[in-house]
């Protein structure tokens, strides 16, 4: 029983981020990406809905059945996800528009000045809401001060990385193969297996240059390898895990992740690995 979720799940995101791109595309919904090439923006919507409709689809049938199928656990995780994408989604629908802040500097600044950008609320949203999901998952004390501030900067991560097709996703698969083979737990794959499926198909058509994940999807990513974090390693492992993403911001902050990339032949290798585009 505990392979239903992900198996659900996945079934629901090849028939729904499909439809997604496509409903994009057919309704304008685009954006420039890197390159100038129009794609449909924002399609993590795809993986918000696909989510949530696994969601619904099996909390149905075990209220239909009377059989056990999801967890507290994965209720929660799942809500928490969704409600980062959310975040991400009015960053992707209001947040870009003229003059508005970028960088954590310029949101902190205009926060302390009275103008709060959807990026500045989409943080503190963030972190309030990763203290709800981790006192339901039953973190308390310093555990859940540290968890939180690792779901937080995990959120910020995937955003920082998500300038280029793919790039997020893959990111996140490297996380997850080496959590999962260093710690031998597979535990999350229950837990999150309503949200791993549909971002695992977005991937497709973000590496085709069909469609763009924006904040949506970026903040989804980032929701998803935070908590897989926070399951899997101890509070040691958290810690240098917090300092890496700390680590990864400040550098964001002031260079660009892409140069940095694009200098370190492995790393492009990686980073241009399925796109149509190099």
């Amino acid at each position: 029983m505990a392979a239903v979720p992900l198996l659900v799940s996945l079934a629901l995101a090849l028939a729904i981020c499909p439809l997604v791109v496509r409903t994009l595309w057919r309704h304008g919904w685009t954006r420039a990406n890197h390159r100038g090439a129009r794609v449909a923006h924002p399609a993590g919507i795809g993986a918000l809905v696909s989510a949530l409709v696994a969601l619904l689809v099996l909390s149905a049938f075990e209220l239909a059945a009377g059989v056990g199928v999801l967890g507290v656990d994965t209720v929660a995780a799942t809500c928490f996800v969704a409600a980062v994408a959310l975040l991400g989604l009015a960053d992707d629908l209001w947040g870009d528009r003229e003059g508005a802040p970028r960088g954590l500097r310029r949101h902190a600044r205009a926060l302390v000045r009275g103008r709060p950008s959807t990026g500045a609320a989409k943080a503190v949203g963030t972190a309030a809401l990763a203290v709800v999901v981790l006192t339901v998952l039953g973190f308390t004390g310093a555990e859940l001060a540290l968890a939180a501030c690792v779901l937080t900067l995990a959120t910020h991560g995937s955003n920082l990385l998500d300038l280029r097709p793919g790039r997020s996703t893959k990111a996140l698969l490297a996380l997850l193969s080496a959590l999962t083979l260093g710690t031998l737990n597979l535990e999350p794959f229950t837990t999150l297996g309503l949200v791993l499926p549909p971002i695992l198909v977005l991937l497709v058509p973000d590496l085709r240059e069909r469609a763009m994940l924006g904040d949506t999807g970026a903040g989804a990513i980032g929701a998803l390898a935070g908590l897989w974090l926070v399951l899997t390693l101890p509070m040691l492992g958290q810690a240098v895990a917090l300092g890496l993403l700390a680590a990864l911001a400040v550098y964001g902050e002031l260079r660009s992740i892409s140069v940095l990339v694009e200098q370190r032949p492995l790393l492009r290798r990686i980073d241009s690995l399925g796109r149509i585009h190099a």
